[in-house]
């Protein structure tokens, strides 16, 4: 094991950190080494980041069923952590790891027991303390984090705060005041479905496969002059955009989208051209209502820096438009994004996360429970 407190603090110090989690479908572990001088980080350097994706089992179903992601976890964590542990060419023997770090939430409950589970298992067989991770925070912290291969060596090292962190993935959509790296909170969230479950749900109303929001984008991005005039006869809604508060409502727009489908021909809405031109339509309603709040979110706040997180803002149009949104009314800003490899779950950023929350490692792993509604605050 590498104990970084041994070394003098003139001399480089490498901390080690394997992450797991399994907060929905995807198995996923990782290990990083955190390099630092004295009080200084000087890298966050990704060894291995394996992620086993269950999308082929669950799209049959349209969506996630727990019974069955649970069943594939316990199968493929083995697996993933053998591969992780070759990839990093770090041995089982011999792993010179200081930390386990592990999502307990939020997640789906018997996703998230896995992991822990598995973490508690070979933290008894290795002699290490656990650092419990809140998932959200971790997509957060996957901004200062540079894929493998990267030459960089850390990413975003002045961010200024205060910061506005919008994360939009398949169960969250969330606006969060960062003061700093720990301290968050909650200023606005979805009161029913969030983005990426609207993108889901519209997505299997148009025929579309799972998951929605890759599928949508991909038509979307088909949009052309000929799907115009279907366009120009779709109105969606933009639920709660000049509401006075930071909140979210997607359901409303996932219905607009079942009504308009059913009032079309058959023939029509079976079309490439009508999937294409409402794609266009879902995609621009859901961007209007998270730009517009979170740019609002920045100004009242008089944010420094707009953080990004969560599987959906690997949306290139996202990306595209709230930049430019940005750099229009708050120029002076900081505007972060993580590596589009980076958005989805993975354990790169749960390892990260656990090295900010270091204090937390304990051996007392009864103490380490699932929370499936763990808030970030």
């Amino acid at each position: 094991m590498i104990n970084y407190t041994d070394f003098n603090t003139s001399l480089m110090q490498i901390m080690r950190i394997v992450g797991i989690d399994t907060s929905c479908d995807d198995t996923c572990i990782s290990i990083v080494d955190v390099k630092s001088q004295g009080s200084n980080v000087k890298s966050f350097e990704i060894l291995s980041n394996v992620v086993s994706s269950q999308i082929k089992l669950h799209r049959r179903y349209g969506g996630v069923y727990p019974s069955l992601a649970k069943r594939e976890h316990q199968k493929n964590l083995p697996i993933v952590l053998k591969k992780a542990l070759k990839k990093g060419k770090v041995t089982q023997k011999n792993p010179r790891v200081n930390f386990l770090a592990v999502t307990i939430g939020p997640g789906l409950d018997p996703c998230l027991w896995q992991g822990i589970n598995f973490t508690k298992e070979v933290a008894k067989r290795w002699n290490l303390p656990i650092i419990p991770v809140n998932h959200i925070e971790a997509h957060i912290l996957a901004n200062w984090l540079v894929p493998i291969g990267s030459k960089s060596k850390i990413k975003n090292k002045k961010i200024e705060f205060p910061a506005v962190c919008l994360v939009v993935s398949g169960g969250h959509t969330q606006l969060i005041l960062m003061r700093k790296i720990g301290q968050y909170k909650i200023i606005g969230e979805t009161r029913d479905d969030a983005a990426g479950e609207c993108f889901d749900k519209t997505a299997r109303i148009l025929g579309l496969p799972y998951p929605g929001g890759p599928a949508i984008a991909a038509e979307a991005a088909k949009f052309s002059v000929f799907s115009r005039i279907l366009r120009d006869s779709i109105k969606l809604p933009r639920p709660m955009i000049n509401s006075k508060d930071y909140d979210f409502s997607f359901s409303g727009l996932k219905t607009a989208v079942l009504y308009d489908f059913k009032s079309r021909p058959k023939k029509e809405r079976r079309s490439r051209a009508y999937i294409r031109a409402m794609a266009k339509e879902i995609q621009q309603a859901i961007i209007d209502v998270l730009i517009k709040k979170t740019i609002k979110a920045a100004k009242n706040y008089k944010a420094k820096s707009i953080i990004l997180g969560g599987g959906v803002v690997a949306n290139k149009e996202l990306r595209k438009q709230l930049k430019e949104k940005i750099k229009k009314e708050i120029p002076n800003s900081q505007f972060l994004i993580p590596d589009s490899r980076l958005c989805t779950d993975n354990a790169a950023m749960v390892a990260l996360a656990g090295y900010f929350n270091r204090k937390k490692a304990t051996k007392n792993y009864q103490k380490i429970k699932a929370l499936a509604n763990l808030r970030i605050n």
